[in-house]
C-alpha cells in the first residue's frame, strides 16, 4: 500500500526536555513522534474530538504505594478511563 503524499508541514513550538523525552517515548514504542502526530490527527478526524477526556478538576488527592515511601502516587480515580483506553486499543474484555 502507497503511502499518502505529505503535502503540509506542522510546526510546534515546545519545551527541548519534553521533545526529547516524547521522542525517546515513542521510539521505545516503535514509531515517531510525527507518526503519533498523525495518528493523533486522523483518530480526531475519525471520533469527531479529542481523542482523550478533557476535565477542569480541582486537584485530587494522591496516596502513596506501600513499601514506595512516596516515591510511587497513585491516583485515587485510577481506574476512571480504563473503558476508553481498552476502546482505543480495540482490546475486547
Amino acid at each position: 500500500m502507497a503511502k499518502p503524499s505529505k503535502t503540509s508541514v506542522l510546526q510546534v513550538r515546545m519545551d527541548a526536555k519534553l521533545k526529547k523525552e516524547v521522542e525517546e517515548l515513542y521510539e521505545s514504542m516503535g514509531t515517531s513522534f510525527a507518526e503519533a502526530v498523525r495518528m493523533f490527527a486522523k483518530k480526531s478526524v475519525t471520533i469527531q474530538g479529542l481523542p482523550f477526556e478533557l476535565n477542569i478538576q480541582p486537584a485530587r488527592k494522591k496516596i502513596s504505594a506501600g513499601l514506595a515511601k512516596g516515591l510511587y502516587n497513585i491516583p485515587d480515580d485510577i481506574d476512571i478511563c480504563n473503558d476508553e483506553i481498552a476502546e482505543m486499543f480495540g482490546v475486547n474484555e
